[in-house]
């Protein structure tokens, strides 16, 4: 698939291996900015740490070169950066469910949605969750869900005003102290002749 839908200054396509230090920048920044005060800090310091953001970018690449199926994606978002060229500003990582509750052949789970904390309320958010779902149509899946930290108001209401709503399910991060979650989801229509 090629995914790519320019809007604007914005657009999103397929991420690549070389954007692996990109997406492990954007997830250690999001985390650092959107997770202070949510986790303990002695946790945030070590899952933002020059240590982890190397393992990171370890992680996406060797995810990104070779995937764990062809239903396992990762959406770029791109904005104009000076001199004419594009720079990644977020990323969207989707796949089959992961839950236990969940059926993998119908149900998608979206693992993790970052956009850098500079460029959060230009859009793209939107158009990787917009992205997702048309890859994830294209699948042949119906439904989504995520996990978002339960005091994460900022998540859950960017999920909300695109659709999405609590589920009930709940869980906990064991970080020392347990960080309460919850599940949220969202109907996708699959494709004509998907699945």
């Amino acid at each position: 698939m090629n995914a790519s839908s320019p809007v604007g200054e914005g657009s999103v396509r397929d991420a690549r291996a070389s954007d692996a230090a990109d997406l492990a920048r954007i997830q250690v920044a999001r985390w650092r900015a959107g997770y202070a005060r949510l986790v303990p800090d002695e946790v945030l310091a070590e899952l933002t740490s020059a240590a982890a953001e190397e393992r990171w970018r370890e992680h996406w690449a060797s995810s990104l070169a070779s995937p764990p199926s062809g239903r396992h994606r990762v959406l770029a978002a791109v904005a104009a950066a000076p001199e004419g060229t594009r720079r990644v500003t977020g990323f969207a990582a989707f796949g089959p469910a992961t839950d236990p509750d969940r059926w993998p052949g119908t149900d998608a789970e979206l693992y993790v949605l970052c956009v850098e904390p500079e460029h959060r309320g230009q859009g793209h958010g939107s158009r990787l969750l917009n992205g997702a779902a048309a890859a994830l149509a294209e699948d042949g899946f119906g439904t989504v869900r995520t996990w978002v930290l339960a005091a994460d108001s900022t998540a859950q209401a960017f999920l909300q005003s695109a659709g999405w709503a609590p589920d009930g399910t709940r869980s906990h991060l064991d970080m020392g102290t347990p960080v309460p979650m919850i599940r949220l989801h969202t109907a996708i229509s699959p494709a004509p002749g998907a699945g």
